[in-house]
């Protein structure tokens, strides 16, 4: 989930990473993670922390990255990965998804 502010409600983050906040915790398809304490709000660095999401912000952007989760800090819940969309080389527009049953290698560069 990518963001330009942390301060997000329960239903930005629902809309950006599937986890919904329940009175019982946050909840994903079948798994339900109780969280300290939900009737005082959506906070989202420590509903991040107890789900294994990173936050990680570049500053020069002002963008911040939420996740994915990896509950109990060693595997992600899925292999399945988010939707990419990215510019090929002529500018023209290339979906992740649309190589979807084949075999996908990810290679990635940074400069820093």
């Amino acid at each position: 989930m990518l963001t330009r502010t942390l301060d997000i409600t329960a239903a930005d983050f629902l809309d950006g990473t599937g986890w919904d906040i329940k009175p019982q915790g946050a909840c994903k398809a079948e798994v339900c993670v109780p969280l300290a304490s939900v009737e005082s709000g959506f906070d989202l660095t420590a509903t991040a922390e107890r789900l294994g999401m990173a936050i990680v912000t570049d500053e020069a952007s002002g963008l911040t990255a939420i996740g994915p989760e990896s509950i109990g800090d060693r595997a992600l819940a899925t292999a399945q990965a988010p939707e990419l969309v990215l510019s090929d080389l002529d500018g023209n527009e290339f979906r992740l998804s649309s190589l979807l049953g084949q075999k996908v290698v990810i290679v990635s560069w940074a400069p820093y």
